[in-house]
């Protein structure tokens, strides 16, 4: 299957009144089947049993999703209105606590809709008692595809940032999936890949399986497969031993959420790839949107983190493979310090050092995603997904 022939990971289909499409990345990389979601409960479930991941994805998915929770909804007041958005939105929230895009996008639904409702701003027109509030759901259903289109921007600005680290002849090491498939567009640990190898740059990728539901056996390998990527395959307790033969020059990996002092969540088995990068001399990298960065969170020991189905390990795809009532532990992220990460890669530059005060001054110094800058991504190599 050529590039051009996979479908988007997440779109809307039709106006107000359409519905969802994802990859249902469950069934890859043995099926390409495609999952509807044309109410809320059913994206609920689509985001809790990983149909769509990737901390990005998920977020454009809750702001979908909590539109497909509101737009029925008639004969509301005002108050009424915003009581079942908040309603809708904690529900949402409730389907996985780690990735911080999720409520990030959850929260930019309710300030849009605070814009219509609040009774300070006179220019603005506020519900009033008994009446539909189609203006604000089509603001919202606006808002929801500001957020798809954002990511795809920022994806293609991380891209054009990390390309230069990508050296010709180099191994690149990732882990789980941070590719097209966990975003709108290019991903952000594989964007880099895809804009160096778009200017027809040559090197190779490492992609540990990701124990225990094989994301980068099952989606990162076979994404860059379809985008004619080298690419090879290793078990998670190999990542030692390729890095001691020296074929490793760079790891890079996503994020799910960044604490203010750059202590970084991501899926579990990450903090042991950069423990070993540092003891093999090797770059580490974090690339991930400004939206994942979680300035309230102080650092990483108050990130919450998300404990699985112990059967995720003791029969994660049927067969049973451990005694099945054997105790599991199941995290399903861990944290890597702040002094094990060389640089985090954003759509608005590198960071680097990371520290809370320099990751404090790239956000404040560049609040709004130059539009340009990442249209000038478009002429590279299309990407998943395009």
């Amino acid at each position: 299957m050529s590039v051009g022939a996979v479908p988007k990971t997440i779109e809307w289909i039709g106006g107000l009144e359409g519905h969802v499409v994802m990859i249902d990345q469950t069934r890859l990389p043995s099926e390409l089947v495609m999952l509807e979601c044309r109410d809320v409960q059913t994206m609920w479930h689509a985001i809790r049993q990983l149909s769509v991941r990737g901390a990005p994805a998920i977020g454009i998915a809750a702001a979908m999703g909590a539109v497909l929770g509101v737009r029925d909804c008639g004969g509301l007041d005002r108050d009424g209105f915003l009581k079942k958005l908040e309603e809708v939105c904690e529900y949402l929230a409730s389907s996985r606590p780690t990735a911080v895009n999720l409520r990030w996008a959850l929260d930019r639904l309710r300030r849009r809709a605070s814009v219509y409702t609040s009774p300070r701003d006179s220019r603005v027109p506020r519900l009033t008692p008994g009446h539909d509030p189609t203006e604000i759901k089509q603001a919202l259903f606006e808002e929801a595809k500001r957020i798809r289109d954002e990511d795809e921007a920022m994806c293609r600005a991380i891209g054009r940032f990390g390309e230069p680290l990508i050296r010709p002849g180099s191994g690149v090491l990732t882990h789980c999936n941070a590719g097209g498939l966990a975003t709108a567009c290019w991903g952000t640990a594989l964007a880099p890949l895809y804009a160096a190898h778009g200017l027809g740059r040559s090197f190779h990728v490492f992609a540990g399986e990701t124990r225990p539901l094989l994301q980068g056996s099952r989606l990162t390998a076979w994404e860059l497969q379809q985008a004619g990527i080298g690419v090879t395959l290793l078990c998670d307790s190999m990542v030692g031993s390729l890095m001691k033969s020296g074929r490793v020059d760079l790891v890079i990996t996503g994020a799910d959420r960044i604490a203010a002092n750059g202590d970084t969540a991501n899926k579990i088995g990450t903090y042991a790839i950069a423990v070993l990068a540092k003891a093999h001399g090797i770059p580490f990298y974090i690339a991930a949107p400004s939206s994942t960065f979680d300035l309230a969170t102080p650092d990483g020991s108050r990130i919450p983190i998300e404990e699985r189905d112990p059967d995720e390990i003791r029969r994660g795809f049927g067969p049973l493979t451990a005694p099945p009532d054997v105790k599991c532990y199941c995290p399903a992220f861990d944290v890597t310090p702040a002094k094990l990460i060389r640089g985090i890669i954003t759509e608005r530059g590198i960071i680097q050092p990371v520290t809370k005060s320099r990751i404090a001054s790239i956000l404040r110094e560049w609040p709004i995603l130059p539009r340009n800058r990442a249209a000038k991504l478009k002429s590279c190599t299309p990407s998943l997904g395009e």
